[in-house]
């Protein structure tokens, strides 16, 4: 009598090393990452020339610059149940190619109605791609190591937002904000065969969604280097999650608290964030200083999420990772504190807003590698993305309330100190979040 071997793909993943392969799927999603970087960013780096060259006001390319952050929430809504019903790969192509054809689009605007339209358009994409990548990454590298290559991957997005800054002072003084475009577009749809080609389906979506075992037993083969056949039988160690809509299983009984946690983390985290790096130079220069010294300020809070990033990663492999994200949110509160109390021009400001942006973004990039392993595979995608967008009307809101409160006449202080509250909410958020029951076993 023949016996039928069983194999756990979860365990498999977590138990081996990793492969060339799964090296190169982390290549590929740091790609995906940094051109999504490139596209988000673009249009703060275009608007003085657009505003210059269509004769209009700061205040009125307002929209333009509302309607991507706009578009990034509704299509990382959007995209999760379609990611958890159809597969990670399809919607994750669909994604790059939607946001790099819409961005070429954008050069051929000629009003802000237009421009507005299309970065909105643009934006679904660029919020479908994120959770996306991110799902289909933590489903094939091992548990243990999950926090570091995530922030890794995640390290793409700033890389993304300083090329593009480099790339338009290069181009646009010869060519044009409408070239910064064509490239922004180009980029991504000439990666798309390579993503095509050879990002894999997510072995584990295959084994929840029923997909016949010689598929998944090659795609085991080609990616984790398994000697398994179609004769296996696979199964995932998770969770089991009933039958239904998967949004509505992120508030069943089973996740309702640990979501409705990642949502006041994200949201809080991104108001922040979002305030403090768009609103900073200017609550700078209105302290006296030059735009330059200001710019170059900022810029630290950038490069301290960068290493930030890094390090929470790493200590969430080593220890209990919500507390550790909390941590760097409550550490983050104190440096805004200390931050508040400082003079712009003094070295230990610079110092702590490179300590903030560690803390703060480094807490963020934590979050987006925690949240995978709060999900099972069939509704991973869409909690993940639905984090992500309710998240994101965070940082649409703390943009507004920074424009709010300093044409309010709000002092430098009071705006920088009251941003501590929603930080240590983030901490107090995630600090009590719990993790998903004892696994079950799906099967294929």
């Amino acid at each position: 009598m023949n016996t039928v071997h069983t194999l756990d793909v979860r365990e498999h993943i977590n138990t081996r090393p990793m492969s060339a392969y799964q090296w190169l799927l982390l290549v590929l999603c740091f790609l995906i990452i940094t051109t999504d970087g490139i596209d988000v960013a673009i249009m703060g780096f275009l608007a003085p020339a657009i505003t210059k060259e269509w004769g209009i006001s700061r205040a009125a390319f307002g929209v333009v610059m509302s309607a991507a952050p706009v578009g990034l929430a509704i299509g990382a809504l959007l995209i999760g149940p379609l990611s958890d019903r159809y597969g990670r790969k399809k919607l994750l192509m669909a994604a790059v190619a939607w946001f790099g054809s819409f961005s070429l689009l954008c050069a051929l605007a000629d009003n802000v109605y237009t421009l507005s339209i299309l970065r909105f358009l643009t934006g679904l994409g660029l919020g479908a791609a994120m959770p996306n990548t991110t799902t289909l990454l933590s489903e094939y590298i091992p548990e243990k190591s999950r926090g570091t290559l995530l922030a890794i991957m995640f390290t793409g997005f700033n890389l993304g937002s300083a090329l593009v800054g480099f790339g338009a002072a290069a181009i646009l003084p010869d060519y044009g904000w409408r070239s910064v475009l064509v490239a922004g577009g180009l980029i991504p749809l000439a990666c798309l065969p390579f993503y095509l080609w050879l990002v894999p389906e997510s072995a584990r979506f295959l084994v929840v969604r029923g997909y016949p075992a010689e598929r998944i037993a090659r795609t085991l083969r080609r990616v984790v280097g398994s000697q398994v056949t179609g004769a296996t039988r696979f199964t995932v160690s998770e969770q089991t999650v009933q039958a239904g809509a998967p949004t509505a299983a992120l508030l069943s009984p089973a996740f309702r608290k640990m979501t409705l946690s990642l949502w006041a983390t994200y949201f809080m985290g991104l108001m922040v964030i979002y305030l403090l790096s768009g609103w900073l130079p200017t609550m700078i220069k209105d302290a006296g200083l030059p735009i330059e010294r200001a710019a170059s300020i900022t810029a630290l809070f950038q490069l301290g999420g960068t290493v930030g990033a890094l390090f929470v990663g790493y200590l969430m492999d080593r220890w209990t990772p919500n507390k550790v994200i909390a941590f760097a949110y409550a550490a983050g509160a104190v440096f805004i504190l200390f931050l508040a109390s400082g003079s712009a021009g003094t070295s230990l400001f610079a110092a702590f807003v490179l300590l903030a942006g560690f803390c703060m973004s480094g807490a963020q990039t934590g979050l987006n590698a925690f949240a995978p392993g709060c999900y099972p595979t069939a509704v991973r995608a869409t909690g993940v993305s639905w984090m992500q967008g309710m998240g994101r009307f965070g940082s649409i809101f703390g943009s507004f309330a920074g424009g709010v409160m300093l044409s309010m006449d709000w002092g430098f202080a009071a705006v920088i100190a009251i941003l501590a509250i929603p930080a240590a909410i983030a901490a107090l958020s995630i600090a009590f979040a719990r993790f998903a029951p004892r696994p079950a076993v799906a099967a294929a």
